[in-house]
């Protein structure tokens, strides 16, 4: 069974995201909340994890997975990025933008996208996983929390729990989470290019 962590959306308990993110340095899988939507996390070196998440999502290795980072120190060890491409992302982080970039050698050759070999990144704009990511040191290894099948992902800690208890380690619940994803912007080429209209404002990429 998961273990159900119901943290304070603004001022999320120190106690409660302390086990969480034990829970994730032991090897779990945590479905937590973002300022999009729910997401599945773990930490970067989990294989395991990594496996389960494309097993619940039922992905194959074309599938960008996202480094959660805390802020750009975080995220300029793990994807390579110009003067443009810092000034285009740094004005709209964090928020709810998920980046697709070269990935550096920092990152383990799994989680790239084969073919291209780059890595979704983004900093998210939410207290709680703000705090994960502080207690935990290091991005999390992410990927929204859709189901097959499902055109809108779960938007309630305590719905995930029932529907994912025997799949998953851990859900936060700090209350109602959106259903809109980030927007993807795509700069494995070197332009930018709108790969997912989400929540975030796609027009100053356009």
């Amino acid at each position: 069974m998961a273990r159900f962590f119901d943290v304070h959306p603004e001022n999320p308990q120190a106690r409660s995201i302390a086990q969480a993110v034990d829970l994730l340095r032991n090897g779990g899988l945590l479905a937590y909340p973002t300022d999009s939507c729910y997401a599945l996390g773990a930490q970067i070196g989990n294989k395991e994890a990594m496996d389960r998440i494309r097993a619940i999502r039922k992905l194959d290795d074309k599938h960008h997975f996202t480094l959660v980072c805390k802020d750009f120190a975080q995220l300029g060890q793990y994807v390579e990025v110009n003067n443009m491409v810092f000034r285009n992302i740094k004005a709209v982080t964090p928020g709810s933008y998920t980046f697709i970039l070269p990935a550096t050698k920092e990152v383990p050759r799994r989680l790239m996208n084969a073919k291209k070999k780059t890595i979704g990144v983004r900093i998210p704009d939410n207290p709680v996983v703000q705090a994960l990511l502080e207690e935990l040191g290091e991005p999390i290894l992410s990927s929204t929390l859709l189901l097959p099948g499902e055109e809108e992902p779960m938007t309630q800690g305590w719905e995930i729990k029932e529907a994912l208890d025997h799949v998953v380690d851990g859900v936060i619940d700090s209350g109602e989470c959106g259903i809109e994803p980030t927007t993807v912007i795509d700069y494995s080429s070197g332009e930018a290019v709108i790969a997912r209209v989400g929540l975030g404002d796609p027009s100053r990429f356009e």
